[in-house]
């Protein structure tokens, strides 16, 4: 590991821990990792999704640095046997107030520290979250019907709160009533009612979107489809002239219809409610400043389908001091958007297998998440080796 052979830093617990946000932030880091080893306590920070170390602080001034972390968050400095969690706010230089969640975990070698920066959770414009042109003029459309129901599906980090966020920008908030339920609340939207459910209160998805629908709203966001309850409520109110969105931990758009229906829902429930499926993932965009061009080594396939021959023209990055290192700056997002119709809908009453779906996606090319990735390849947005590594 590289940085292990980096001479640990000390000084001031204070200004360490200051010095070590305001890095992340300029690197427009989401998280920063403080683990304790036996000789150091490595820092890493998460930059686009990927982990990368920074230079590891001494063993001496360890300690006071999870101290100092933890009497911001307004923890119990004395127990370091049992998890806790906390809020901090750190003023930078320049006036700029950057906002933390704090999570302590008792480990073998000391306590693990992680901070979520929360100000770096920024709004994407809704043209800046990588759907091709055909698939946004898509989206704006279904957005703007009255009612029915739009559902992000992908892997935890697939950025799919980010691009509900984004379809919310596209409603006027003015003109309808916005009410969402997160866990938890990542971005204040202005003009939107954001509630964040609380289970130890009893405060669930559930129950909460039962008291939305109370509330006179036109568009609900719901952060998670976690259970059937949830899933079944939220289809009744597309039904009944409410324009929904959420999320499901899904690989892709089939997979998603298929356990919508799994679920328990009436498949002509699902069928009539359920308006346009995003199957998303991230990949890292190459950075501009060392990228340089080479030819593919392999062929690139999607399961029986050749998309990119070997020899073709791509680009792979280099690593400089401008993206740490890394090669990659940025992430972009890799879209499958499937807008559902009178020939899917008979599928969905029939309770077909994902093959049936397959085929039907095959026969209209819907792009697959592999083939949109090869098109930001071609583009010189992105590498092959992560189209792979996401799809």
């Amino acid at each position: 590991m590289a940085s292990a052979r980096i001479e640990p830093v000390t000084g001031d617990a204070v200004f360490l821990v200051n010095e070590l946000v305001r890095l992340a932030v300029s690197q427009r880091a989401s998280d920063i990792h403080l683990e304790p080893k036996h000789d150091m306590m490595q820092v890493r920070l998460r930059i686009d999704g990927s982990l990368v170390d920074v230079q590891p602080i001494a063993l001496t001034v360890a300690l006071n640095v999870i101290s100092r972390v933890k009497v911001l968050a307004k923890m119990d400095i004395a127990e370091r046997r049992m998890p806790q969690d906390g809020q901090i706010a750190i003023d930078l230089d320049g006036g700029k107030r950057v906002h933390l969640r704090a999570s302590s975990f008792p480990a073998s070698q000391g306590e693990k520290v992680v901070l979520r920066i929360l100000s770096s959770q920024q709004i994407l414009a809704f043209e800046q979250l990588g759907m091709d042109d055909a698939a946004q003029a898509r989206m704006r459309e279904v957005v703007a019907r009255p009612q029915g129901f739009v559902v992000t599906c992908g892997p935890t980090g697939a950025g799919k709160t980010s691009t509900l966020y984004a379809l919310l920008q596209q409603i006027d908030p003015r003109a309808v009533n916005v009410v969402t339920l997160e866990d938890p609340i990542e971005v204040e939207v202005y003009g939107v009612t954001q509630g964040q459910v609380n289970v130890r209160a009893g405060f669930t998805f559930a129950t909460g979107l039962r008291a939305i629908l109370r509330q006179d709203p036109d568009v609900i966001l719901v952060g998670e489809m976690r259970d059937a309850e949830t899933a079944g409520i939220a289809m009744q109110a597309a039904l009944t002239g409410h324009l929904v969105l959420s999320t499901l931990h899904t690989s892709d758009a089939v997979e998603t219809i298929v356990r919508l229906v799994d679920l328990g829902i009436e498949p002509w429930i699902v069928a009539n409610a359920l308006s346009a499926v995003l199957a998303q993932r991230l990949v890292r965009v190459v950075c501009p400043h060392c990228r340089r061009p080479a030819k593919l080594e392999r062929d690139v396939w999607d399961g029986d389908e050749l998309l990119l021959h070997a020899g073709s023209d791509i680009v792979r990055p280099k690593g400089c001091e401008k993206c740490m290192r890394t090669g990659y700056r940025g992430r972009t997002g890799l879209f499958e958007v499937v807008e559902l119709d009178d020939e899917l809908r008979d599928l969905v009453k029939a309770k077909a297998a994902s093959r049936a779906y397959r085929e039907v996606f095959a026969k209209r090319q819907i792009p697959s998440l592999r083939r949109a990735g090869v098109q930001k390849v071609l583009a010189g947005v992105t590498t092959v080796d992560e189209v792979l590594r996401v799809t």
